[in-house]
């Protein structure tokens, strides 16, 4: 009982806080200005306004019978931030196995689309259009410079203007779907409008790609709510590969196939790809997993740091599970994500 009056406490205590940072600049802690000196700033009206050309809409249609129509649904819409008048980069779930890819721009128009790329391990895709965008690129940031307190900016796809929010914490964000991301950026106040929204510092620069609304942003359990964003800087380094090849260069990380949620500590089995590894392995839904090559972990983000340290994809990765009571070993061979997933147009 006492626990969890703490923990309310504690979230209207950063609640008010955050709120007190968002009205009032002298609020927040000055930073220096070698460490991010855009960041500090408060976005001006005009440049709010300003930037809404920068996001356009992004509209797809999966694969009626495929496995991400099933699990993200047939039909999608988001937004996504363009690089140059013929590429837009999105979050990369509004791509998967999709057939037909439309971008809306802020003029009206409905231009067609098809998938330049897509990465599971950032969670990103790159979109490319048929015929040049009438909107203004976004240049693109560094995310790193990005830190806990910083001033940032977002923007839908529809918004008359963007929104000033503040980065509530940097830390490590783990996803079900075997998804790890070291150090996301996580904002207050929750905004409607994530999927695909760009993040920009308060100079208009992009330097991060909406992902998902969370219940927990805050790195202390104080149950904030706000939005996670992919950092932009993952991007950077395989976005020549994205465009060239639809995938990124070089060894993959290893995928099982496997969708998991951690309930009262336990990382329990909740969905398996159909003809996946895991399910070739014997795995079974509500099969918990108990260690990986006999290393105990503590939560899903150690889990998944556990499997790629044994190898890249087509490694062999031994699991020790509890199926209906009964301790047992698995061996699944992993695979590349990508043979598994349908090609859309343009991949």
């Amino acid at each position: 009982m006492h626990a969890r009056i703490l923990q309310r406490n504690t979230s209207m205590l950063w609640l008010l806080v955050l709120a007190a940072a968002l009205a009032w600049p002298s609020a927040l802690p000055a930073t220096t200005e070698s460490s991010a000196p855009a960041d500090t700033r408060t976005a001006g009206p005009s440049l709010l306004r300003e930037l809404v050309g920068t996001v356009v809409g992004v509209r797809t249609t999966a694969m009626s019978d495929s496995e991400a129509a099933a699990s993200l649904g047939a039909r999608r819409m988001g937004s996504g931030a363009i690089l140059d008048p013929t590429t837009v980069l999105t979050i990369g779930y509004l791509l998967l196995e999709a057939e037909t890819v439309e971008i809306l721009t802020e003029s009206g128009k409905t231009i067609p689309a098809s998938v330049a790329g897509y990465d599971h391990e950032s969670g990103l895709g790159i979109v490319r259009t048929a015929v040049p965008l009438d909107g203004t690129p976004l240049q693109l940031g560094d995310s790193d410079e990005i830190e806990a307190s910083a001033r940032v900016l977002t923007l839908g796809h529809g918004e008359p203007a963007a929104t000033e929010l503040i980065v509530i914490s940097r830390k490590a964000f783990a996803g079900g779907w075997e998804y790890l991301l070291d150090r996301a950026i996580f904002t207050f106040p929750p905004v409607n409008n994530w999927s695909g929204a760009a993040l920009m510092s308060s100079d208009g620069k992009l330097v991060g790609v909406g992902s998902l609304i969370v219940n927990d942003a805050a790195d202390d359990r104080s149950g904030v709510p706000g939005n996670m964003f992919v950092p932009v800087n993952l991007i950077k380094p395989i976005l020549a590969d994205l465009l060239s090849k639809g995938r990124r260069d070089g060894p993959v990380q290893p995928w099982l196939g496997l969708t998991t949620e951690n309930v009262r500590g336990n990382l329990i089995v909740s969905r398996l790809t159909r003809d996946g590894p895991a399910e070739k392995a014997g795995l079974a839904v509500g099969d918990i997993i108990v260690a990986v090559d006999d290393k105990r972990f503590a939560d899903q983000a150690e889990f998944y740091r556990h499997i790629r340290q044994v190898g890249p994809a087509g490694s062999t990765i031994g699991l020790k599970v509890l199926h209906e009571g009964a301790l047992r070993d698995v061996s699944v061979r992993s695979a590349d994500r990508a043979d598994h997933l349908r090609k859309p147009g343009g991949i």
